[in-house]
């Protein structure tokens, strides 16, 4: 990409998180960081995926922002929200996609020096990486859009773990609604229609490496990229996107584990998507009976919400590079080579 549309863009966004308090110093460096890493490849499709993820994240988390503040409890004893993201929040959503930006910069310079010519553009059925990137950003982002726009949904969630899919309080981990589920496909399809907009996608007849593509499209046995081929992989990459958020849910309701205020009745939050204890937590001073104020409503407390994120980010990544790999019957090597 660029440096002189990388560079610029890097400072902007890392002004507005700074002036918005949207994340944390640490947070901040480390979205910088990341932003350098995807800017470095010569394709912006990936960097575009990275801001338009960052944008439309934080402005789903602004929707209503004091109303979902009510709908929970910070572990703190205060209203809920998870207020300013963290580093290690940043890294889960973001750590696979960069490291598949990485493979796959090392993969065009090796071709650029193998064949003497770079690679402009992607063919239909080759480099699988492309499709484990896009397909990360696909299920954070419906993932983000589910959790911050299910949650005002008007009907209680239903725990998705659970035998009878019983109702359980706003927040609970592994709740899931029709309203947040077709956020989540809504947050899929942004990055679907933003990867189509600027993917380098090859025409019939584009040469690659020295040779041609061919004169026809993928769908007849080509490997150029037509209308059909186009349409298909907007509604591929929303469909897979949006089954990483119930994926997501899944997850998070069988490893993380939802604490509920027994005084209120609200789902606790963890401070930057940590862990929430059951005990420890402070009493009132008019509180007469020893009895927890705090008690679980679901999960095994294995994982935080960090790494449901982030094992969810992997799985979908690689699950999509998988099918990517036996509908376009190209072998998984080709990833690594």
């Amino acid at each position: 990409m660029h440096p002189y549309i990388a560079v610029p863009a890097t400072c902007a966004l890392v002004y507005r998180a700074w002036s918005r308090k949207s994340l944390t110093p640490a947070g901040i460096v480390v979205a910088a960081l990341t932003a350098i890493v995807h800017a470095i490849h010569p394709w912006s499709i990936f960097f575009a995926l990275l801001v338009v993820f960052f944008l439309a994240g934080t402005a789903v988390t602004k929707v209503k922002c004091d109303l979902k503040a009510r709908l929970t409890l910070a572990s703190s004893g205060a209203s809920g929200g998870e207020g300013a993201r963290t580093y290690i929040q940043v890294l889960a959503n973001s750590v696979v996609a960069s490291i598949l930006v990485l493979i796959h910069y090392w993969q065009l310079q090796a071709r650029k020096t193998s064949y003497g010519s770079k690679q402009d553009c992607w063919a239909y059925g080759s480099d699988l990486l492309v499709v484990g990137i896009v397909s990360n950003y696909a299920a954070v982002a419906a993932d983000t859009f589910s959790s911050e726009l299910g949650i005002l949904s008007k009907s209680k969630p239903r725990l998705l773990t659970s035998w009878n899919m019983r109702q359980v309080p706003p927040g609970t981990n592994g709740g899931v609604s029709l309203t947040g589920t077709l956020a989540g496909f809504g947050g899929a399809s942004v990055i679907a229609i933003t990867s189509l907009v600027l993917l380098p996608f090859c025409d019939v007849d584009t040469s690659i490496r020295g040779r041609a593509v061919g004169n026809t499209t993928g769908f007849e046995g080509g490997n150029g990229w037509g209308w059909q081929e186009k349409s298909f992989w907007v509604l591929a990459v929303t469909i897979w996107g949006g089954l990483g958020s119930v994926l997501d849910s899944a997850l998070g309701g069988w490893f993380q584990v939802s604490v509920i205020d027994k005084r209120t009745g609200k789902v606790i939050e963890g401070t930057g998507g940590k862990k929430v204890l059951v005990s420890g937590s402070r009493v009132p001073a008019n509180k007469k009976s020893d009895d927890p104020s705090r008690h679980i409503e679901s999960g095994l407390g294995i994982l935080d919400n960090n790494a449901v994120n982030l094992l969810m980010a992997f799985l979908m990544s690689i699950g999509g590079i998988v099918v990517a790999s036996y509908v376009w019957h190209v072998p998984l090597r080709s990833t690594v080579s």
